[in-house]
């Protein structure tokens, strides 16, 4: 599925994938995806995004760890109620993949913990031939 959603303790991480032709280069073994991610507090506390741990996976089995603080350039704080969305990039070597992984959140009182990204599919069109 190029989409996917979870849940973790109140906040819902939704994320969308989309492959991206014009900065895509197959011939030389290139392919990008883009994807959007909408992260919504459900629960009844503030939290702060501190970082985030993608796992990339290929075709071939290739993976790739990517971890930092943010998210494009942010930590953002969501009150009960409200909600972030962005959107980033991953190139890939493979025209099939799959990415999931964490965002480390914070409470007030310092409770932290990993708000789980669930699997989703980085698929060029018709690439499941």
């Amino acid at each position: 599925m190029p989409s996917s959603e979870a849940v973790t303790k109140g906040i819902r991480v939704e994320v969308t994938s989309r492959y991206v032709a014009e900065r895509s280069a197959p011939e030389d073994g290139e392919w990008f995806f883009a994807y959007t991610v909408r992260i919504s507090n459900e629960g009844s506390q503030t939290v702060q995004l501190l970082s985030r741990h993608w796992i990339i996976t290929d075709a071939e089995g290739r993976r790739q760890e990517v971890k930092g603080p943010g998210v494009v350039g942010e930590q953002p704080t969501l009150r009960p109620g409200e909600s972030f969305e962005y959107t980033s990039a991953c190139p890939l070597g493979t025209s099939i993949g799959a990415m999931q992984g964490t965002y480390q959140m914070v409470t007030p009182a310092g409770e932290r913990f990993d708000a789980q990204i669930a699997a989703f599919t980085l698929s060029e069109p018709y690439a499941m031939n």
